[in-house]
């Protein structure tokens, strides 16, 4: 089924046909998390949203080497290089040492990723593990003209490179403009410019994570790891390059400049941002109570909602929207989204069930089939694969009530490529039944023999056993509901 993959690229600003640099590899590198607290929602949709990527590039064939790191050192509380860095604040606050507080989060990190059903990446490089690679490629920078240490620290030379290339290319930032949105500088800092960012900070005497360099103690700027890591891992030049929409302006614009200034080349093909996830309508915030963690959502304790929701549910909400537009989490949503995913593994549950048929189907499994590759070919559109899976979902309670269908080669031809696009692709997991849901499936069970009893009877309309069943199971609180689909229930 040869088509075409459709990437929207954030550097041109509209969608790409998608070539490797390698035929049948794909680098890509997606930003991680900074480890000082749990792993918020908000993170949790873009990995969620690149687990998704990362997958169907999988299935298309490619050989993927993906690559996320886990910043633990060098991300200072102001991106204006200020402040303490996050970890070690944390480790101060908390009287322990900052790899613990690394290595805690870093175990939340990956439990609440493993939860989601989230592939582990090929690699995951910390910031920590590549200092020296982080100083080499400072030497590298200042080689090239484009840095200065000032007092033991180091700055990249913003304006000295915009002079040689252009700074700005991935946010459509100009230089005048960032000059002219710049705070004159109060004179305490080493900086030439405001737009000047760290490269290498010295270490003030109380600051705990420190390494020795040519230039001083301290530590590395946030922005500088990424290069060093995606360049040692995936070359000079790659193919994606991923985050989180918030990343684009300035971190991901520094990388750029920086990977830039030493090898004289753009260094990803393609960058891809994940947009915003917010809560009731409002950006999520630890500050104003707008916030929830994911195992606070599992569990339901939270002053939020008032009930929990699965990870997997969580997960086809997410999938429900696409990963460049933003998504607004709230109970009803929610909800909704727990109707529609039981709803779909209630039809996967079936197949293995269905009568088959002699006859040829009525449902155009080709065409279908093809409607879902157009959908993830069309830069990754999981909302209208999923609008696809319920076209399937229709038929298969169709056939499962008598009203249309099947034939054994195309029953199996469609459970294959359903699964394939619930399990492997979307990456869900249909839930493990405890006992309680034993049971509630037994009696889901009998209640969907006695409507397809009375879909029966209404098709040969005998309409005195039709109302019988309907009236009998209304005097226990039962209600039924015809659909042009056939006979649902709900039990009051």
């Amino acid at each position: 089924m040869e088509q075409a993959l459709a990437v929207y690229n954030s550097l041109s600003g509209k969608k790409e046909s998608f070539k490797s640099l390698l035929p049948n590899h794909v680098g890509m590198y997606v930003c991680g998390p900074t480890v000082y607290s749990n792993v918020h929602l908000g993170n949790c949709r873009t990995f969620i949203s690149f687990d998704l990527i990362f997958r169907y590039l999988q299935h298309l064939g490619y050989k993927v080497r993906y690559v996320r790191n886990i910043t633990d050192a060098g991300h200072l509380e102001n991106d204006a290089d200020e402040g303490e860095d996050r970890i070690a604040k944390k480790a101060r606050l908390e009287s322990i040492e900052p790899m613990e507080v690394v290595q805690r989060y870093t175990v939340d990190f990956r439990d609440t990723m493993k939860q989601f059903n989230a592939l582990p990446p090929s690699i995951e490089p910390t910031a920590t593990g590549h200092i020296v690679e982080q100083i080499e490629l400072i030497k590298k920078i200042m080689d090239e003209g484009y840095a200065y240490e000032v007092n033991g620290s180091v700055y990249f030379d913003v304006l000295r490179f915009n002079k040689d290339i252009p700074y700005g290319k991935l946010s459509g930032r100009n230089i005048e403009e960032l000059i002219h949105n710049s705070r004159a500088l109060d004179g305490q800092s080493d900086k030439k410019n405001p737009q000047d960012f760290a490269l290498w900070k010295k270490a003030e005497p109380q600051h705990i994570m420190r390494w020795p360099s040519p230039w001083s103690d301290g530590f590395p700027g946030w922005h500088l790891e990424c290069t060093a890591m995606s360049t040692k891992y995936l070359g000079t030049q790659f193919d994606i390059h991923g985050g989180g929409m918030d990343l684009k302006f300035p971190h991901h614009e520094c990388e750029i400049a920086q990977a830039e200034s030493v090898y004289k080349k753009s260094p990803v093909n393609y960058w891809i941002h994940a947009n915003m996830l917010t809560l009731n309508g409002k950006k999520m915030a630890k500050s104003t109570g707008n916030n929830m963690l994911p195992n606070e959502m599992f569990s339901g304790e939270n002053s939020i909602f008032n009930k929990p929701f699965s990870p997997m549910v969580v997960r086809f909400f997410m999938m429900q929207a696409h990963y460049r537009s933003i998504v607004d989490l709230s109970e009803s949503a929610l909800e909704a989204s727990e109707k529609g995913f039981h709803r779909l593994v209630d039809a996967l549950q079936k197949l293995d069930s269905l009568e088959v048929s002699e006859n040829s189907s009525g449902f155009e499994l080709e065409s279908w089939t093809q409607n879902c590759y157009t959908a993830m070919n069309d830069d990754f559109n999981s909302p209208v694969l999923i609008a696809h899976l319920f076209d399937a979902v229709k038929y298969i309670n169709a056939v499962s009530n008598g009203l249309h269908k099947i034939n054994a080669e195309d029953l199996a031809s469609l459970s294959k490529t359903i699964r394939l696009f619930f399990n492997e692709i979307l990456g869900l997991q249909t839930p493990e039944k405890s006992e309680k849901d034993s049971d509630i499936s037994q009696l889901e069970e009998t209640l969907k023999l006695l409507i397809n009893l009375r879909d029966k009877a209404r098709v040969n309309k005998d309409f005195e056993t039709s109302d019988l069943i309907r009236d009998r199971l209304q005097k226990i609180q039962i209600q039924i509901n015809d659909t042009a689909e056939g006979s649902t229930f709900k039990i009051n």
